[in-house]
């Protein structure tokens, strides 16, 4: 990739370190979209000697790439998130791929291909982490933050997708013990 065109990319994605996601930090700021994929990484990174049978550089990659879209199209709550919102990331990210030369372009697009079509153990590891990345983040925010539906949603988001996993599966057992003493503790207080 010749540097202009890798400063032009770069420069693309530039507001993702600014785009603001539903979250709040522990610090009272709004997470960016940047913030959640990077932590998500590291998640990936830290945890892809559990899952030996998986290509941990993949599912690194994917966890990095995975809101390429958002540079354009911001973020929307999952919960809020239609399929027309979903098609219209899907054509933000080919038309961000599609100013990278080759073979970036081609490499960048199968990889969403696979993260997309959730056939590979690698796209649904991702998506599982992507998921939990967002729940831990809520149980660390301040609750004063959670819209009244998430209160269900915390106890319930990413289940599924981390049941494929044993050690996702016990993780996730975990995040809800958090979940419901972070509720628990938020109702005394009100008492």
């Amino acid at each position: 990739m010749e540097q202009r065109e890798l400063l032009d990319f770069l420069h693309r994605l530039e507001c993702l370190k600014t785009n603001g996601r539903h979250s709040t930090t522990v610090g009272g700021i709004t997470e960016t979209v940047a913030a959640h994929s990077w932590r998500l990484s590291v998640l990936a990174l830290l945890i892809a000697s559990e899952f030996p049978q998986i290509d941990g550089n993949k599912l690194l990659r994917m966890c990095v790439i995975h809101d390429f879209g958002e540079a354009i199209t911001g973020d929307i709550p999952s919960f809020l998130k239609t399929d027309a919102h979903e098609a219209t990331e899907v054509n933000a990210v080919q038309s961000l791929l599609a100013t990278l030369p080759e073979p970036q372009q081609g490499e960048l697009s199968a990889l969403f291909s696979e993260m997309d079509a959730l056939e590979s153990k690698e796209a649904r590891l991702y998506k599982a982490l992507d998921k939990m990345e967002a729940v831990i983040q809520h149980n660390e925010s301040d609750i004063s933050t959670w819209l009244p539906l998430e209160y269900e949603l915390q106890q319930t988001y990413a289940v599924e997708n981390a049941s494929e996993f044993p050690y996702l599966k016990e993780l996730r057992a975990l995040m809800l013990a958090d979940t419901l003493e972070k509720i628990e503790q938020a109702k005394e207080k009100k008492s």
